[in-house]
């Protein structure tokens, strides 16, 4: 501690009321730094970052419900090994996926600035080390709260999945999941986990209004077409070519049908494979004779290009093949744009489609979806009800009131924070003050006088130095004993340090 005062010892980065303006502005003390994927990159968590980002951002008019100050969030993107990228401003620290050493370097830089609280995206594969343990070390190195969201949460991890998941929750100050049955799986799967930290915020998607598809389909050139459509990074745990299958079906009783295959192969699926995959759509397409039945396009879209198909689209569907699929972000978003929806029973989907928002179509099974298709376009009032329903539910999921939600939950886990830095700080002042007592530099007759030995009332002094041995030590005991219960996260009292007469804590962040 370069000049013995708590405050350092605590929360570095700190800035009193009294300090001058230049060192509180708005670059200067942003309250949250977000570590995940970030554009370019292309990724689905680069995305919900950005667009996370902004919906902290736009809640500048209700500061009197978040008590977040008014600021612009960092970012520390994760490159994957041997990547770069070309970062917005907002882009302060990078860490390479594979570089342990990153991440405590990054760590020990947000412990001397300002930010106030980490916001982790989670993903697996998104981090370094055996099911990405490396990012521990970040969570243990950094003296800040932490926020960490779960973008996926696996029903039957592996033993050691399942131990790291376990720590990262357990090292976080609150953990976000977006689905109401992650926090059932991690209930039923996670034991040793602090279920208590877990909160429920949907899956954030664009504020849209609900309007008809008919005038979106004329501006894009789809006129005279019923819009069925699928996007996302192309891989073959999307499945496809079962929708591709049940076309011919489909086809036969709506021959205006066009089905829209939008977005690139994922990254990952192309480095490995190429287009393998896409090829083998392709030729799919061709060997059942539909080419004026599908159309490709074939680049990743950004989410105004997104919303302006989902507008033009009649029914959406998803043919995903990994039935643990507990979050998607391109259901939610098709959800919010009121979309009727196909899908596959995946676990986010019977969450999101439930209660008659969607319907549900068997794995790998092109007959089935066919069927499911065909019945919402053989029934276009019942349709039309189905997606009036997923609009209503959606809207709970429009960034602005996820936005509102994440600054809440940040100012808590800040507020609790300075809570028990205060309770411990004060905590190890009454331990040096009990300590002190018993320091060989004060006369015994001192000590024995705290015990109402002293001479004159009732034991000479002999008797005092004899009675230190027995009862101020037992006292100090139990007084130790009693102030071992607090502690912070990953420290604890060894952490805090302090004595006597050094200057108070900082304020309440507010």
């Amino acid at each position: 501690m370069k000049d013995g005062s708590i405050a350092n010892a605590v929360a570095p980065g700190w800035t009193p009321d009294h300090a001058p303006a230049r060192k509180r502005g708005i670059l200067a003390r942003p309250a949250v730094a977000v570590l995940s994927s970030y554009p370019p990159r292309e990724c689905g968590i680069a995305t919900f970052a950005r667009d996370l980002i902004g919906a902290i951002e736009s809640t500048s008019h209700l500061r009197h419900l978040t008590r977040l100050p008014t600021s612009h969030p960092w970012v520390i993107a994760i490159n994957e090994a041997g990547q770069s990228y070309d970062y917005e401003s907002r882009v302060r620290w990078t860490i390479d996926r594979d570089d342990r050493a990153s991440y405590r370097r990054v760590a020990d830089e947000i412990n001397r600035s300002h930010v106030r609280v980490v916001s982790i995206q989670h993903e697996y594969g998104l981090y370094g080390g055996e099911d990405g343990e490396y990012l521990l070390d970040f969570m243990e190195q950094v003296r800040r709260p932490i926020v960490l969201t779960m973008h996926t949460v696996l029903e039957h991890p592996t033993p050691s999945l399942r131990l790291t998941t376990e720590h990262l929750i357990n090292q976080s100050d609150a953990v976000v999941v977006l689905a109401e049955s992650a926090r059932e799986i991690l209930a039923t799967s996670y034991r040793r986990a602090r279920l208590d930290k877990l909160q429920l915020i949907h899956h954030g998607t664009p504020t849209v209004r609900f309007e008809a598809t008919k005038r979106h389909q004329r501006r894009m050139g789809l006129d005279g077409h019923t819009v069925l459509s699928t996007f996302g990074l192309l891989g073959p745990d999307k499945g496809i070519e079962y929708a591709i299958r049940a076309l011919p079906e489909i086809v036969a009783q709506h021959p205006e049908v066009v089905y829209l295959i939008l977005g690139q192969t994922h990254p990952g699926q192309r480095r490995f494979a190429g287009e393998s995959y896409r090829e083998m759509l392709k030729s799919l397409v061709d060997e059942l004779d539909l080419r004026d039945h599908v159309r490709f396009y074939n680049h990743y879209l950004s989410t105004e290009e997104l919303i302006r198909f989902l507008r033009a689209t009649d029914v959406y569907v998803m043919p995903y093949l990994n039935p643990e699929q507990i979050v998607s972000g391109t259901l939610a978003y098709a959800v919010a744009c009121g979309k009727a929806i196909v899908a596959t029973p995946f676990t986010y989907a019977r969450e999101m489609l439930g209660e008659e928002r969607g319907m549900l179509a068997r794995f790998r099974d092109p007959q089935s979806i066919s069927t499911a298709v065909n019945t919402l376009l053989d029934d276009p009032t019942g349709m039309a009800d189905m997606q009036l329903r997923a609009f209503n539910h959606g809207r709970r999921m429009h960034w602005p009131a996820v936005g509102t939600s994440y600054c809440r939950l940040y100012q808590r886990v800040i507020d609790d924070y300075h809570t028990r830095l205060r309770e411990s700080a004060h905590a190890a002042r009454r331990r040096a003050v009990v300590g002190r007592r018993l320091s060989p530099s004060r006369p015994a007759v001192a000590a024995a006088t705290a015990l109402g030995l002293a001479p004159g009332r009732g034991a000479p002094p002999r008797a005092a130095t004899a009675a230190l041995g027995t009862g101020l030590r037992s006292r100090l005991d139990m007084g130790l004993s009693a102030l071992s219960g607090s502690g912070l996260r990953g420290g604890g009292l060894a952490s805090v340090g302090g004595l006597p007469g050094e200057p108070p804590l900082p304020p309440p962040l507010v």
